[in-house]
């Protein structure tokens, strides 16, 4: 008890971004603008689903939420270490680590679960097309958004109790930049096999079988294409499937090269440069990937500027 009070005290070093003196200020100035262009580009997707009628489908729906939650994503460590770059000790209380642990957690595997609603929503689309409004009705849809939420809800809280109990002593820094599950184990001084074993099994669960699941999905549309193989159901395919498989990549590539592909060999680097990709680069690339370049949003930005600022009927 006495190690977790002087923890709680004194909080944890966040040492993983090594930046040189004269170079700080141009990595703060770039940090901070893919920040702002992360939370401005799904916040306008965000806005742009709520006020055209067109976009109140189910991919524009499930749409909205994963804007939402690369916009929480983001904003879990991003303010923190645009603080600590800024700081001559980059420092973050325990309250505040055990927090950011469970945000982090909590909106990582969110997206995890929406890109196989999404994936979902893409194979009735495409396999199902004359039963899709019956099989994708709005009530569905809210209950697997609901069920995404409940789940990742659950998880995250139950890392974050499992690490709570755990007592700290002795070195206090991380050498990341944010409050990492793996690195906040090796800092600790009782027994970690419980949140190791947790970790083992959930870890199957929240990446794993979602990612199973995405390919399953694919592989019966790739199925149902080859089967009437005419030029017009494959340019229906790319063009409903083309962005969320971008979304797809750009997710499941950042957490395998963070997570299942370690590195001896400047493993520190590797895996703030991958960390970086996962929490900043990909909520801020997922808007022009999914929907800024597609057409419906482009024709409904062009209707809510027209009826907002040009006051057209």
């Amino acid at each position: 008890m006495k190690g977790r009070n002087q923890t709680t005290l004194s909080g944890f070093l966040l040492l993983g971004l090594s930046i040189y003196p004269e170079n700080q200020h141009l990595f703060y100035a770039l940090f901070l603008s893919m920040y702002l262009t992360t939370i401005l580009g799904n916040l306008l997707i965000i806005i742009l689903i709520q006020l055209d009628s067109h976009l109140h489908t189910p991919m524009y729906f499930f749409l909205s939420n994963l804007s939402f939650s690369d916009l929480c994503f983001s904003s879990v460590t991003m303010p923190k270490l645009l603080k600590n770059m800024q700081s001559q000790v980059p420092s973050i209380p325990y309250a505040g680590c055990l927090a950011q642990m469970y945000f982090l957690l909590l909106f990582g595997d969110l997206e995890s679960f929406l890109l196989v609603v999404m994936a979902y929503d893409r194979y009735v689309a495409i396999c199902f097309p004359l039963r899709f409004t019956s099989i994708m009705s709005p009530k569905l849809c809210v209950c697997l958004v609901v069920l995404s939420w409940v789940l990742t809800t659950f998880h995250a809280l139950l890392h974050t109790l499992l690490m709570a109990r755990l007592s700290f002593c002795g070195n206090n820094v991380i050498p990341h930049f944010f409050c990492d599950m793996s690195a906040l184990l090796k800092l600790a001084c009782s027994d970690t096999s419980i949140n190791e074993l947790v970790i083992f099994i959930t870890g199957g669960i929240i990446l794993i079988i979602p990612f199973v699941l995405i390919i399953v999905s694919y592989a019966r549309i790739v199925s149902s294409i080859l089967k009437v193989p005419s030029a017009r159901q494959i340019r229906k395919a790319f063009s409903t499937c083309g962005s969320h498989l971008s979304v797809v990549s750009l997710f499941y590539g950042t957490v395998i090269g963070l997570y299942l592909c370690p590195s001896a060999k400047n493993s520190t680097m590797k895996e703030t440069v991958m960390a970086l990709m996962y929490m900043l680069v990909t909520p801020m690339l997922n808007p022009f990937s999914s929907t800024l370049r597609n057409r419906d949003m482009k024709e409904a930005l062009g209707r809510v500027i027209c009826k907002k600022i040009c006051f057209c009927p």
